[in-house]
């Protein structure tokens, strides 16, 4: 595994990160939530980068992967931040955006906030407003007044260790919420969805589709894919969505 290079953020938060120099639009993929830079999709998405000369940024969110920080210590917030921090130090002229899961919500924040360095989006089970609709829509209320009156609790998982799920990372997630208020998506955009995902119901990509406005959305729902959505098939449908975001955003 190569050395990453680092950036340090406006908040004291060090990053990890590898970066391809090359044509543009650059393209820059955010991981899901205790996910890193050294996943199945990530790697692809660089190595095809790599193959087609294209810029290509990968990075770990502070208390992620390679980056400084205990994951129980961040939040939506944070992880944006960190995002904003990466795109705007670290690549030149509007980017692609491609959003995993968690990174799907980052990077409707960021294109809510940022239009003009949005060039496209591609997103792959993307979870906006996952904090409050799914996490605490899914407590009950003994659970809820034990994680008010703890600060934290332990849910299980599928992929290792338990997820933390902190206070601050729901109270926060409220003032980041997305489907609530208008989100303009005024550049091409590709929203894809295994429909056997059994940690974002398809449900969640339909309403987002409803939701967000722009004048070239797509949704594509893959029969018996799961949110890793990382076996060769899935991976091709990455590609071919970039392809077809990079090919329409040249001539927007």
């Amino acid at each position: 595994m190569a050395k990453p290079s680092w950036i340090e953020t406006g908040a004291g938060r060090r990053l990890a990160y590898h970066r391809l120099t090359g044509k543009g639009p650059g393209i820059i993929f955010f991981g899901g939530l205790k996910s890193d830079m050294e996943g199945t999709k990530a790697l692809w998405l660089e190595d095809r980068a790599r193959a087609l000369g294209r810029a290509f940024l990968r990075f770990d969110y502070s208390g992620h992967g390679q980056s400084s920080g205990a994951f129980t210590d961040g939040c939506i917030g944070d992880w944006a931040a960190d995002a904003r921090a990466v795109l705007d130090a670290l690549t030149e002229g509007p980017q692609i955006l491609v959003g995993s899961s968690m990174g799907g919500w980052i990077a409707l924040l960021l294109a809510r906030a940022w239009p003009e360095r949005v060039a496209g989006m591609v997103t792959i089970a993307a979870a906006p407003d996952f904090t409050e609709d799914s996490i605490w829509a899914g407590f009950d209320a003994a659970t809820r007044a034990r994680m008010m009156e703890e600060g934290q609790i332990a849910l299980p998982s599928d992929y290792g260790e338990p997820y933390i799920i902190t206070r601050r990372l729901i109270e926060d997630g409220r003032d980041h919420l997305v489907l609530r208020a208008p989100l303009d998506l005024p550049f091409p955009v590709r929203f894809l969805q295994g429909t056997a995902d059994k940690d974002v119901d398809k449900s969640v990509s339909l309403r987002l589709l409803d939701h967000a406005t722009g004048p070239d959305m797509r949704l594509t729902l893959v029969r018996g894919a799961d949110h890793r959505f990382s076996d060769p098939d899935c991976l091709a449908l990455i590609g071919a969505a970039l392809d077809e975001v990079s090919a329409r955003s040249l001539t927007a």
